[in-house]
């Protein structure tokens, strides 16, 4: 591993990321009467994407913003181009990945999604209004949202959730909102997410263009699966939990990492090993990671990013396997996932890595670092899921670390799955996902226990509103 490339920078890398603040902070006070500093930040977006064949749309988009005079499809090619700019940055850092890594490289981009005619184009109408209103956000700014303006998302989101194939533009949509309500209203904000704001609007307006959110096209995968670790992910509402494994195809080609994700909604008195209820009963792999056991597929669907769409009934439970043996045998010869156009963003890089013979220093307020060969590598421990015996006690005295690699706040950082530390002089493995099957654990046990409890309570109460 190219230990030396953590902290080396990325050409261009600066330059994408400054055109794509200045274009973010145009948005704050909004594009309905734009001020000499937002026209700059819209030109800086334009002059980034100048020689691309997005350059003289950008260019059209922008002079139009800057007066003020910007119509949707006006907003559509500036949230085109913000996002063009942060798969440039997503690529140049999955490249640095690959170097720092040394495994095989897949292709950039994935295909396209299976195409589809006009008449398959679900929710026209809907999608359109929900352009609408996001496009009146943009215009208003962070700092002109009331909750009027916000409420206008309401209707938007009914009307898409009954469809199965609108649920993620509704999702982000209520979301988003969400977020945009509990800050109302925007003139009183004292601190504006506006990278985070940014990114939700680019991501939500261009998922309403027609296409955008197509089915991707699917494969079959048969043969042996070996979990490695699991990334738990956790809402007030909503909780997931993601399954990354290598992949050994039968026919004997060449490993894969994948991945396989099932999620749930939750009440907000569920959490910590509670949450392993609600999403144990929907995926029959969170048992066989949490028992660090292989599984056989037979015909299992996959997308060209290498995403399993999980069928429990094209899954066995095989033979224990141990993930760190893994790692150290296959991870480093399992060829890297492609990434689909508009998943291309720095925030979506999670690639596992093992690491081994560092040195945990602890750099104050709570910042752990990992040291190997002179360089240092920050470790968020706040990713850390409290739904497994691993914590930040453990990562920071263990002697080998399975985790994800990730880019955040200009740099890589690793977020632990799983380590392996010495307990009365034995080395134990230590995993973010060992209570996914179950435990006999004492700790995870009673925080079960309690979950039960609370959800049969919720239970009991909901099925008294239905009656009545």
């Amino acid at each position: 591993m190219r230990t030396d490339l953590f902290t080396d920078p990325v050409d261009g890398l600066d330059e994408a990321l400054s055109a794509v603040d200045a274009f973010d902070r145009a948005l704050v006070p909004g594009l309905l009467r734009p001020q000499p500093d937002q026209s700059a930040g819209l030109m800086a977006l334009a002059t980034a994407v100048a020689g691309t064949p997005l350059a003289a749309l950008v260019a059209e988009a922008a002079d139009k913003a800057a007066a003020g005079a910007a119509g949707e499809d006006h907003l559509v090619a500036l949230a085109a181009a913000r996002t063009a700019l942060m798969g440039s940055v997503h690529d140049a850092l999955t490249e640095r990945v690959a170097d720092i890594t040394g495994r095989p490289r897949a292709g950039r981009d994935a295909p396209d999604a299976a195409p589809g005619t006009a008449a398959d184009e679900p929710g026209a109408n809907v999608l359109a209004a929900a352009r609408a209103w996001l496009c009146d956000l943009a215009r208003a700014g962070w700092q002109g949202i009331d909750h009027d303006l916000v409420a206008g998302a309401a209707p938007v989101v009914s009307a898409m959730l009954p469809d199965p194939r609108l649920r993620r533009q509704a999702t982000l949509l209520d979301g988003f909102a969400a977020e945009l309500a509990a800050s109302c209203p925007g003139a009183t904000l004292d601190r504006v997410p506006v990278r985070r704001w940014a990114d939700l609007w680019t991501r939500a307006l261009l998922l309403t263009l027609p296409g955008a959110a197509r089915t991707p096209a699917l494969s079959t995968a048969t043969g042996r699966l070996l979990p490695l670790g699991v990334d738990v992910q956790e809402h007030a509402t909503a909780v997931q939990a993601q399954v990354h494994a290598v992949f050994e195809p039968a026919d004997g080609t060449e490993p894969r990492l994948v991945r396989a994700a099932v999620s749930a909604p939750k009440p907000d008195t569920v959490v910590g090993a509670g949450l392993w209820q609600l999403l144990r009963p929907r995926m029959s792999l969170l048992a066989a990671a949490g028992e660090c056991r292989a599984m056989e597929l037979d015909g299992m669907p996959v997308t060209d990013e290498g995403d399993l769409v999980w069928d429990d009934e094209r899954a066995r439970t095989g033979e224990p396997v141990d993930p760190f043996g893994t790692a150290r045998v296959i991870l480093s010869t399992a060829t890297d996932p492609v990434t689909a156009p508009l998943d291309r963003h720095p925030a979506r890089i999670a690639v596992p890595v093992l690491l081994e013979g560092y040195a945990a220093e602890d750099e104050g307020d709570g910042r752990l670092t990992f040291a190997l060969a002179g360089h240092r590598l920050a470790v968020d421990t706040d990713r850390v899921p409290t739904a497994g015996p691993l914590t930040p006690e453990a990562v920071a005295a263990s002697g080998a670390c399975l985790g994800l690699l990730r880019w955040d706040a200009g740099e890589f950082v690793l977020q632990p799955l799983a380590v392996e530390t010495t307990v009365r002089k034995k080395t134990v493995a230590v995993h973010a996902g060992a209570w996914a099957g179950g435990t006999a654990d004492k700790v995870g046990a009673r925080a079960e226990k309690a979950a039960t409890d609370s959800v049969a309570v919720l239970r009991e109460r909901a099925g008294k509103l239905l009656r009545a």
